[in-house]
Protein backbone atom coordinates (compact mmCIF):
# COMPACT_ATOMS: atom_id res chain seq x y z
CA UNK A 1 0.00 0.00 0.00
CA UNK A 2 2.73 2.45 0.99
CA UNK A 3 4.73 1.55 -2.12
CA UNK A 4 1.80 2.29 -4.44
CA UNK A 5 1.16 5.65 -2.78
CA UNK A 6 4.87 6.53 -2.90
CA UNK A 7 5.18 5.68 -6.60
CA UNK A 8 2.03 7.68 -7.42
CA UNK A 9 3.18 10.68 -5.38
CA UNK A 10 6.61 10.61 -7.01
CA UNK A 11 5.10 10.48 -10.49
CA UNK A 12 2.75 13.38 -9.64
CA UNK A 13 5.61 15.49 -8.26
CA UNK A 14 7.73 14.80 -11.34
CA UNK A 15 4.89 15.97 -13.58
CA UNK A 16 4.46 19.00 -11.31
CA UNK A 17 8.10 19.95 -11.94
CA UNK A 18 7.49 19.89 -15.70
CA UNK A 19 4.35 22.01 -15.33
CA UNK A 20 6.08 24.50 -12.99
CA UNK A 21 8.91 25.01 -15.48
CA UNK A 22 6.57 25.43 -18.44
CA UNK A 23 4.50 28.00 -16.52
CA UNK A 24 7.65 29.83 -15.29
CA UNK A 25 6.56 29.42 -11.68
CA UNK A 26 8.32 31.31 -8.86
CA UNK A 27 11.83 30.12 -8.10
CA UNK A 28 10.97 28.98 -4.58
CA UNK A 29 8.11 26.83 -5.87
CA UNK A 30 10.27 25.17 -8.52
CA UNK A 31 13.00 24.54 -5.94
CA UNK A 32 10.56 23.05 -3.40
CA UNK A 33 8.65 20.85 -5.87
CA UNK A 34 11.81 19.58 -7.56
CA UNK A 35 13.37 18.83 -4.15
CA UNK A 36 10.33 16.78 -3.13
CA UNK A 37 10.34 15.01 -6.51
CA UNK A 38 14.03 14.17 -6.13
CA UNK A 39 13.40 12.69 -2.69
CA UNK A 40 10.77 10.38 -4.17
CA UNK A 41 12.89 9.55 -7.23
CA UNK A 42 15.88 8.73 -5.03
CA UNK A 43 13.66 6.23 -3.21
CA UNK A 44 12.43 4.74 -6.51
CA UNK A 45 16.01 4.51 -7.76
CA UNK A 46 16.92 2.66 -4.58
CA UNK A 47 13.99 0.27 -5.01
CA UNK A 48 15.02 -0.48 -8.60
CA UNK A 49 18.63 -1.11 -7.57
CA UNK A 50 17.55 -3.30 -4.65
CA UNK A 51 15.26 -5.34 -6.90
CA UNK A 52 17.96 -5.79 -9.53
CA UNK A 53 20.34 -6.87 -6.77
CA UNK A 54 18.00 -9.71 -5.82
CA UNK A 55 18.21 -11.07 -9.36
CA UNK A 56 21.95 -10.52 -9.76
CA UNK A 57 22.98 -12.36 -6.58
CA UNK A 58 24.59 -11.14 -3.35
CA UNK A 59 28.03 -10.18 -4.71
CA UNK A 60 26.85 -8.34 -7.82
CA UNK A 61 23.93 -6.96 -5.83
CA UNK A 62 26.34 -5.51 -3.30
CA UNK A 63 28.32 -3.83 -6.07
CA UNK A 64 25.12 -2.47 -7.63
CA UNK A 65 24.00 -0.98 -4.33
CA UNK A 66 27.45 0.48 -3.75
CA UNK A 67 27.52 1.94 -7.25
CA UNK A 68 23.99 3.38 -7.37
CA UNK A 69 23.67 4.19 -3.66
CA UNK A 70 24.37 7.87 -4.26
CA UNK A 71 23.29 8.06 -7.90
CA UNK A 72 20.70 10.78 -7.29
CA UNK A 73 23.19 13.03 -5.54
CA UNK A 74 25.84 12.36 -8.19
CA UNK A 75 23.43 13.42 -10.94
CA UNK A 76 22.46 16.57 -9.02
CA UNK A 77 26.10 17.56 -8.50
CA UNK A 78 27.01 16.87 -12.14
CA UNK A 79 24.34 19.36 -13.24
CA UNK A 80 25.53 21.81 -10.60
CA UNK A 81 29.09 21.42 -11.85
CA UNK A 82 28.04 21.97 -15.46
CA UNK A 83 26.27 25.15 -14.30
CA UNK A 84 29.52 26.39 -12.76
CA UNK A 85 28.26 26.08 -9.15
CA UNK A 86 31.54 24.68 -7.86
CA UNK A 87 30.95 26.12 -4.38
CA UNK A 88 27.70 24.14 -4.10
CA UNK A 89 29.35 20.99 -5.47
CA UNK A 90 32.26 21.08 -3.02
CA UNK A 91 29.93 21.93 -0.15
CA UNK A 92 27.70 18.96 -1.04
CA UNK A 93 30.70 16.63 -0.79
CA UNK A 94 31.41 17.82 2.75
CA UNK A 95 27.70 17.90 3.55
CA UNK A 96 27.16 14.30 2.48
CA UNK A 97 30.00 13.07 4.66
CA UNK A 98 29.02 14.99 7.80
CA UNK A 99 25.32 14.37 7.18
CA UNK A 100 25.82 10.62 7.08
CA UNK A 101 28.23 10.31 9.99
CA UNK A 102 26.56 12.87 12.27
CA UNK A 103 22.86 13.13 11.41
CA UNK A 104 22.07 9.68 9.99
CA UNK A 105 24.35 7.67 12.27
CA UNK A 106 23.37 9.88 15.20
CA UNK A 107 19.63 9.42 14.59
CA UNK A 108 20.15 5.68 14.09
CA UNK A 109 22.04 5.31 17.38
CA UNK A 110 19.57 7.60 19.18
CA UNK A 111 16.35 5.84 18.15
CA UNK A 112 17.94 2.38 18.21
CA UNK A 113 19.27 3.02 21.70
CA UNK A 114 15.98 4.37 23.02
CA UNK A 115 14.23 1.18 21.91
CA UNK A 116 16.91 -1.46 22.46
CA UNK A 117 19.26 -0.02 25.08
CA UNK A 118 22.99 -0.53 24.54
CA UNK A 119 23.57 -1.90 21.02
CA UNK A 120 26.60 -3.83 19.74
CA UNK A 121 28.27 -3.84 16.35
CA UNK A 122 31.47 -5.13 14.78
CA UNK A 123 34.30 -2.99 16.15
CA UNK A 124 36.54 -4.31 13.33
CA UNK A 125 34.33 -3.13 10.46
CA UNK A 126 33.45 0.11 12.28
CA UNK A 127 37.16 0.71 12.86
CA UNK A 128 37.93 0.19 9.17
CA UNK A 129 35.18 2.64 8.22
CA UNK A 130 36.43 5.18 10.77
CA UNK A 131 39.98 4.81 9.43
CA UNK A 132 38.76 5.34 5.87
CA UNK A 133 36.95 8.49 7.01
CA UNK A 134 40.20 9.75 8.54
CA UNK A 135 41.91 9.14 5.19
CA UNK A 136 39.07 11.04 3.50
CA UNK A 137 39.64 13.99 5.82
CA UNK A 138 43.36 13.96 5.00
CA UNK A 139 42.76 13.67 1.25
CA UNK A 140 40.32 16.58 1.22
CA UNK A 141 42.41 18.75 3.56
CA UNK A 142 45.92 18.47 2.12
CA UNK A 143 45.22 20.22 -1.24
CA UNK A 144 43.69 23.11 0.72
CA UNK A 145 46.71 23.30 3.04
CA UNK A 146 49.02 23.20 0.01
CA UNK A 147 47.10 26.07 -1.61
CA UNK A 148 47.24 28.11 1.59
CA UNK A 149 50.97 27.61 2.17
CA UNK A 150 52.29 27.64 -1.40
CA UNK A 151 53.12 30.95 -3.09
CA UNK A 152 51.69 29.58 -6.34
CA UNK A 153 48.01 28.62 -6.76
CA UNK A 154 47.22 24.97 -6.25
CA UNK A 155 47.23 23.39 -9.73
CA UNK A 156 44.16 21.56 -10.98
CA UNK A 157 46.42 18.58 -11.69
CA UNK A 158 46.98 18.12 -7.94
CA UNK A 159 43.25 17.64 -7.41
CA UNK A 160 43.12 15.14 -10.27
CA UNK A 161 46.07 13.18 -8.88
CA UNK A 162 44.52 13.12 -5.41
CA UNK A 163 41.24 11.98 -6.98
CA UNK A 164 43.01 9.07 -8.66
CA UNK A 165 44.40 7.91 -5.31
CA UNK A 166 40.97 8.26 -3.69
CA UNK A 167 39.34 6.20 -6.44
CA UNK A 168 41.92 3.41 -6.08
CA UNK A 169 41.35 3.37 -2.31
CA UNK A 170 37.60 3.07 -2.89
CA UNK A 171 38.06 0.07 -5.18
CA UNK A 172 40.27 -1.63 -2.57
CA UNK A 173 37.78 -0.78 0.19
CA UNK A 174 34.91 -2.20 -1.87
CA UNK A 175 36.80 -5.43 -2.55
CA UNK A 176 37.59 -5.85 1.14
CA UNK A 177 34.01 -5.24 2.28
CA UNK A 178 32.45 -7.54 -0.35
CA UNK A 179 34.92 -10.35 0.39
CA UNK A 180 34.69 -9.92 4.14
CA UNK A 181 32.25 -11.50 6.60
CA UNK A 182 28.67 -10.86 5.50
CA UNK A 183 29.76 -9.32 2.22
CA UNK A 184 27.99 -12.02 0.28
CA UNK A 185 25.02 -12.54 2.56
CA UNK A 186 21.83 -13.60 0.82
CA UNK A 187 18.99 -11.12 0.76
CA UNK A 188 15.75 -11.92 2.49
CA UNK A 189 12.39 -11.85 0.74
CA UNK A 190 11.51 -11.69 -2.91
CA UNK A 191 12.40 -9.11 -5.49
CA UNK A 192 9.45 -6.72 -5.93
CA UNK A 193 9.97 -6.64 -9.72
CA UNK A 194 11.18 -8.99 -12.43
CA UNK A 195 14.60 -8.55 -14.00
CA UNK A 196 13.31 -6.68 -17.07
CA UNK A 197 10.97 -4.51 -15.01
CA UNK A 198 13.82 -3.70 -12.60
CA UNK A 199 16.06 -2.59 -15.46
CA UNK A 200 13.26 -0.52 -16.99
CA UNK A 201 12.50 1.14 -13.64
CA UNK A 202 16.20 1.85 -13.11
CA UNK A 203 16.46 3.49 -16.54
CA UNK A 204 13.26 5.53 -16.21
CA UNK A 205 14.01 6.72 -12.67
CA UNK A 206 17.57 7.71 -13.64
CA UNK A 207 16.26 9.70 -16.61
CA UNK A 208 13.66 11.39 -14.38
CA UNK A 209 16.31 12.23 -11.77
CA UNK A 210 18.41 13.81 -14.53
CA UNK A 211 15.53 16.00 -15.73
CA UNK A 212 14.38 17.06 -12.26
CA UNK A 213 17.99 17.67 -11.15
CA UNK A 214 18.39 20.21 -13.96
CA UNK A 215 15.33 22.10 -12.68
CA UNK A 216 16.55 21.84 -9.08
CA UNK A 217 20.03 23.12 -9.89
CA UNK A 218 18.63 25.86 -12.12
CA UNK A 219 16.70 27.23 -9.15
CA UNK A 220 19.66 27.28 -6.74
CA UNK A 221 21.41 30.44 -7.97
CA UNK A 222 18.24 32.59 -8.26
CA UNK A 223 17.13 31.29 -4.85
CA UNK A 224 20.38 32.25 -3.13
CA UNK A 225 20.30 35.70 -4.73
CA UNK A 226 16.62 36.35 -4.06
CA UNK A 227 16.47 35.12 -0.46
CA UNK A 228 20.08 35.66 0.62
CA UNK A 229 20.67 31.98 1.45
CA UNK A 230 24.32 30.98 1.54
CA UNK A 231 25.50 28.64 -1.24
CA UNK A 232 27.46 26.81 1.46
CA UNK A 233 24.24 26.10 3.36
CA UNK A 234 22.47 24.90 0.22
CA UNK A 235 25.38 22.62 -0.68
CA UNK A 236 26.20 21.29 2.79
CA UNK A 237 22.67 20.82 4.14
CA UNK A 238 19.96 20.88 1.45
CA UNK A 239 21.54 19.01 -1.47
CA UNK A 240 22.71 15.98 0.58
CA UNK A 241 19.35 15.70 2.36
CA UNK A 242 17.44 15.81 -0.93
CA UNK A 243 19.71 13.26 -2.59
CA UNK A 244 19.98 10.80 0.30
CA UNK A 245 16.93 11.10 2.53
CA UNK A 246 15.43 7.77 1.43
CA UNK A 247 18.65 5.96 2.32
CA UNK A 248 18.82 7.90 5.60
CA UNK A 249 15.37 6.74 6.68
CA UNK A 250 16.26 3.12 5.94
CA UNK A 251 19.39 3.38 8.10
CA UNK A 252 17.36 4.64 11.07
CA UNK A 253 14.70 1.94 10.60
CA UNK A 254 17.31 -0.81 10.57
CA UNK A 255 18.94 0.51 13.78
CA UNK A 256 15.49 0.60 15.38
CA UNK A 257 15.24 -3.12 14.55
CA UNK A 258 18.53 -3.63 16.45
CA UNK A 259 20.79 -4.35 13.45
CA UNK A 260 23.51 -1.78 14.09
CA UNK A 261 26.09 -3.43 11.82
CA UNK A 262 23.83 -2.97 8.80
CA UNK A 263 22.77 0.52 9.88
CA UNK A 264 26.36 1.69 10.37
CA UNK A 265 27.28 0.09 7.05
CA UNK A 266 24.67 2.30 5.36
CA UNK A 267 25.65 5.58 7.04
CA UNK A 268 29.44 5.21 7.12
CA UNK A 269 29.57 3.32 3.81
CA UNK A 270 27.59 6.07 2.09
CA UNK A 271 29.97 8.73 3.43
CA UNK A 272 32.98 6.80 2.17
CA UNK A 273 31.34 6.28 -1.22
CA UNK A 274 30.63 9.98 -1.66
CA UNK A 275 34.16 10.94 -0.71
CA UNK A 276 36.11 8.24 -2.54
CA UNK A 277 33.88 7.57 -5.56
CA UNK A 278 31.58 10.52 -6.24
CA UNK A 279 34.29 13.13 -5.57
CA UNK A 280 36.84 11.64 -8.04
CA UNK A 281 34.12 11.32 -10.69
CA UNK A 282 33.28 15.02 -10.29
CA UNK A 283 36.97 15.99 -10.39
CA UNK A 284 37.47 13.94 -13.58
CA UNK A 285 34.35 15.42 -15.22
CA UNK A 286 35.12 19.01 -14.23
CA UNK A 287 37.48 19.87 -17.13
CA UNK A 288 35.13 18.16 -19.61
CA UNK A 289 32.20 20.28 -18.36
CA UNK A 290 34.23 23.49 -18.44
CA UNK A 291 34.29 23.83 -14.64
CA UNK A 292 37.49 22.30 -13.21
CA UNK A 293 36.89 21.20 -9.63
CA UNK A 294 39.82 21.95 -7.33
CA UNK A 295 39.71 20.23 -3.97
CA UNK A 296 40.13 23.44 -2.02
CA UNK A 297 37.64 23.96 0.80
CA UNK A 298 36.87 26.69 3.32
CA UNK A 299 38.13 26.44 6.92
CA UNK A 300 34.53 26.01 8.09
CA UNK A 301 33.99 23.03 5.78
CA UNK A 302 37.22 21.33 6.85
CA UNK A 303 36.51 22.12 10.51
CA UNK A 304 33.09 20.46 10.28
CA UNK A 305 34.59 17.47 8.47
CA UNK A 306 37.36 17.07 11.05
CA UNK A 307 34.90 17.28 13.95
CA UNK A 308 32.64 14.68 12.33
CA UNK A 309 35.49 12.24 11.76
CA UNK A 310 36.90 12.60 15.29
CA UNK A 311 33.54 12.22 17.06
CA UNK A 312 32.56 9.25 14.89
CA UNK A 313 35.90 7.57 15.57
CA UNK A 314 35.30 7.77 19.34
CA UNK A 315 31.78 6.34 18.96
CA UNK A 316 33.02 3.42 16.82
CA UNK A 317 35.96 2.62 19.08
CA UNK A 318 34.40 0.12 21.54
CA UNK A 319 31.86 -1.67 19.32
CA UNK A 320 28.94 -0.48 21.48
CA UNK A 321 26.56 2.46 21.30
CA UNK A 322 23.83 4.08 23.39
CA UNK A 323 21.20 6.72 22.80
CA UNK A 324 23.29 9.48 24.43
CA UNK A 325 26.06 9.01 21.86
CA UNK A 326 23.44 9.36 19.13
CA UNK A 327 22.14 12.58 20.68
CA UNK A 328 25.70 13.95 20.80
CA UNK A 329 26.28 13.19 17.11
CA UNK A 330 23.00 14.91 16.17
CA UNK A 331 23.95 17.87 18.37
CA UNK A 332 27.26 18.35 16.55
CA UNK A 333 25.36 18.25 13.22
CA UNK A 334 22.92 20.94 14.36
CA UNK A 335 25.82 23.15 15.46
CA UNK A 336 27.48 22.69 12.04
CA UNK A 337 24.20 23.42 10.23
CA UNK A 338 23.77 26.65 12.19
CA UNK A 339 27.31 27.72 11.37
CA UNK A 340 26.74 27.12 7.65
CA UNK A 341 23.35 28.87 7.75
CA UNK A 342 24.89 32.07 9.12
CA UNK A 343 28.02 31.87 6.96
CA UNK A 344 28.31 34.65 4.34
Amino acid sequence: MFGTIAYAATAALTVAVVVAELMHAPTLLIFAVSALALIGLAWVLGQATESLGHHAGPRIGGILNATFGNAAELIITIFALSAGLTTVVKASIIGSVIGNVLLVLGASILFGGLKNGVQSFSAEIAGINASMLAIVAAALSLPTIFAATSPDPSPTSLSIEVAVVMFVLYVLYLLYILRGPGGGAEREGRAPFGRTASLALLFVSTAAVAYVSEAFVGAIEPLTEEYGISELFVGVILVPIVGNIAEHVVGVQIAYKNDMDFSMGISLGSSIQVALLVTPILVFLGPLLGSPLRLIFTPLELGALGAAVIVTGFVALDGKSNWLEGAMLCGVYVIAALAFFFSP
